[in-house]
């Protein structure tokens, strides 16, 4: 299938191997979406741990799932070319955005248009030509926390009238309320309907109340339906318990409490409110018995029966009465259940706050419409008020937006010596040098699964400030050695505010960092393995002695006491074992011997021959150093913080030498090198080498002159020669006869 032409050309420079889009003009926005994805260095970055408002990335992030993806950036840039007249403004670094860049063609930005000079008008500032970030955020907030905010959503304190106000603020209690903007609670039209629907409940179930089956007693019913429902479940048991002893006298003696629930009692002390005493009966068990309401009762449950006998039960009977029958009882409760189930479908506590003469009063009023239309006239408001996020959006974007621009699409910031990129954290200094790649981490053991990816050396520091903050980095070491790099080691991160933290470092990835140190690891494996086995012998040669001096010591304590001294042990040395020390020297001899001589018998090639040696020695570890810092990428450190990194973004030797600074003297230092502390004994060891040095080549030559080799192989011929005038020329005669 064919392809159409490109509508828009568009520029790349080749920066880290890898050919990124420069973004520099209005129209390079405008055809972004164009543009192939496949050739933007990023499709997805988290909106956590980018040096970049978080507040910013939200607008961007228009489905809030947390990450800001290729569609989601497209549509940000969109939005904004369809609301300034120039967008290459958002490519310039600022923080105001003049009112005249304002795209008046727009019906969305002319509304913008007029919220921004209302913003400043509100500020006091009716004739500025431009507006900032900082004035725009604060307008939003101070929008939110007016009367009316457009949400829909009024609060008290919004109605000019006490009566209204107060109707709202128990309209909001009643109902629990709504957060508005400003995020106090507020009502709705929902919460409105639902405020006078159970208000009108309310108002009808008080009226039910003084209908006279409901209040048989009058004024005294409540208390009566009280009393009644403080004892009923016991009254009900007892009744129960003489009934089961009147079907079955058997049944008796386990109703009524025995006599070993009173003798678990006896030890205790109790008193009327004891829970072992109110569970007993109200009072004995008898078949077909009444219940008292005063005398030989329960104790814990005396008050409760009196109370019973005055507020209940007298007033229903009409008489004076010490005890109650099953059917009195009965009768007792059946003339008070209509009113218990009234009490019971009483409306919940928010509203029963309100008194019936005070909700007739406010069902009677207009309180309804009016507060209707304060609700009304919220809503109007919104227009307004995302007009006003629309400036703070916009503002945000043209400060912000072209460094997301710069580090997704392409990663300039990266590149740039002039400043971080986004995901970069701060500077690391520790072990003399400063790393510059500090990528902050969430979970360690999670980000160290991809970071050997990288080939980089990636030590994980835990950074600390007082007060209890801390944070995690990944730095990268791209400079210099890892010999002092290990977990334990303190340094100094500084974070993008200038904060100072203190360093830990936790883990580390370990890679080669240079091809010096690839060079020297060689000599410095071989270097600690010596240093290893001299240790490892020293403490055995120690051990041995110290084995040594406890077993003469033994012997003597345990030699008898006639003066004789205990026997030497035998020699463990021969003369055979002598004789293969000998054998073994001279062929170590010969063999050193033999290796000179072919090492001097390379003539002028025994510089080469050097170069061969230490090549032969070195080389592998450097190519290896070599293959893996020319992999060295970033990728996998961004990806596991959640990034999708679309091209290989490299870190090359140049590139990282610059990433990790060494530290360096000033230029215009004075330095000098008297040391008062310096070590003699090392001086001395110094100048031994060097003595030493110029010895074995001073042999060398020797050797090369007694050997007839290079540079006095050419001497010794000419002196084997013999002279030109000893040797006598013959001329050469024709045979006779011609």
């Amino acid at each position: 299938m064919s392809q159409l032409p490109p509508s828009h050309t568009w520029k790349f420079f080749r920066i880290g191997g890898l050919d990124q889009v420069a973004i520099e003009t209005a129209e390079d926005l405008r055809h972004l979406r164009q543009l192939d994805p496949k050739l933007w260095v990023a499709l997805s970055c988290p909106v956590k741990g980018l040096e970049i408002d978080e507040k910013t990335l939200a607008f961007v992030d228009s489905d809030g799932d947390g990450r800001i993806r290729v569609p989601e950036l497209l549509a940000a840039v969109d939005w904004v070319c369809a609301k300034l007249k120039d967008p290459a403004i958002i490519l310039k670094s600022g923080e105001t955005l003049a009112l005249s860049e304002l795209d008046d063609s727009d019906a969305e930005a002319r509304l913008m248009l007029a919220s921004a000079r209302r913003i400043l008008a509100g500020l006091g500032k009716p004739d500025a030509a431009e507006i900032s970030v900082t004035e725009a955020v604060g307008a939003a907030g101070v929008l939110a926390a007016g009367r009316f905010n457009g949400d829909g959503i009024v609060v008290p304190g919004v109605a000019e009238e006490a009566f209204l106000d107060q109707v709202l603020t128990e309209a909001v209690a009643a109902t629990g309320g709504q957060a508005d903007r400003s995020g106090r609670q507020g009502l709705s039209s929902a919460g409105l309907e639902a405020f006078f629907t159970k208000l009108a409940a309310y108002s009808e179930w008080t009226a039910r109340g003084t209908s006279p089956e409901l209040s048989p007693l009058g004024a005294k019913t409540a208390g009566a339906a009280a009393a009644v429902a403080a004892v009923q479940a016991k009254a009900d048991d007892f009744f129960s318990r003489c009934r089961l002893a009147a079907y079955d006298n058997r049944a008796l003696a386990a109703m009524d409490a025995s006599p070993a629930v009173y003798t678990a009692l006896a030890d205790k002390v109790l008193g009327t409110a004891t829970a072992e005493v109110a569970s007993l009966p109200l009072a004995r068990v008898e078949p077909g018995a009444s219940l008292p309401l005063c005398g030989a009762v329960n104790p814990a449950w005396s008050d409760a029966l009196r109370a019973l006998k005055s507020d209940a039960v007298e007033p229903v009977l009409g008489r004076e009465v010490t005890s109650l029958t099953e059917d009195e009882w009965t009768r007792l409760k059946a003339l008070l259940a209509p009113h218990v189930a009234w009490v019971a479908a009483k409306p919940d506590a928010g509203i029963s706050a309100i008194t019936p003469e005070r909700a007739a009063g406010i069902l009677a009023s207009d309180v309804r419409s009016r507060i209707a239309a304060l609700i009304e006239r919220d809503l109007q408001a919104e227009p307004e008020f995302e007009s006003v996020a629309a400036v703070e959006r916009l503002l945000r974007y043209r400060r912000d937006l072209s460094t997301l621009l710069r580090n997704f699409v392409n990663f300039f910031d990266f590149y740039s010596r002039d400043g971080y990129a986004a995901f970069q954290a701060g500077t690391l200094y520790l072990d003399s040098r400063a790393s510059e790649l500090c990528i902050r981490v969430d979970n360690t053991a999670t980000h160290m699964a991809l970071a050997p990816m990288s080939k980089a050396f990636v030590a994980y520091v835990d950074c600390r400030r007082p007060g209890g903050r801390s944070l995690s980095v990944a730095a990268c070491f791209t400079q210099g050695d890892s010999d002092f790099l290990f977990v334990g080691r303190n340094g100094v991160f500084y974070d993008r505010s200038g904060l100072d933290w203190d360093a830990s470092v936790v883990k580390v990835v370990d890679n080669p960092i240079s091809i010096g140190q690839a060079f020297w690891s060689p000599y410095k494996r071989v270097l600690r393995f010596v240093q290893d086995q001299v240790a490892r012998r020293a403490a055995e040669a120690d051990s041995a002695a110290d084995k040594r001096l406890q077993t003469a010591a033994g012997s003597t304590l345990d030699a008898p006491a006639t003066g004789t001294p205990p026997p030497r042990p035998a020699s463990k040395f021969d003369v055979g074992t002598i004789a293969a020390l000998g054998v073994a020297v001279g062929g170590i001899t010969a063999a050193l011997g033999a290796l000179l001589q072919a090492f001097f018998g390379l003539g002028f090639w025994m510089p080469l021959g050097v170069v061969a040696l230490i090549l032969l020695v070195s080389g592998p570890s450097m190519v290896i150093a070599w293959l893996k810092l020319r992999q060295r990428n970033l990728g996998p450190l961004l990806e596991a913080n959640g990034w999708a990194v679309n091209g290989r973004v490299m870190i090359n030797i140049p590139f990282g030498s610059a990433l990790t600074e060494k530290a360096t003297l000033p230029l215009t230092a004075r330095r000098s090198l008297a040391d008062p502390y310096a070590d003699p004994s090392a001086g001395r060891a110094k100048k031994s080498l060097f003595v030493f040095l110029v010895a074995l080549v001073l042999a060398a030559l020797g050797v090369a002159y007694l050997v007839g080799t290079w540079p006095f192989k050419q001497a010794a011929l000419s002196s084997l020669r013999p002279p030109e005038a000893a040797v006598k020329v013959v001329p050469h005669e024709a045979p006779a006869g011609k």
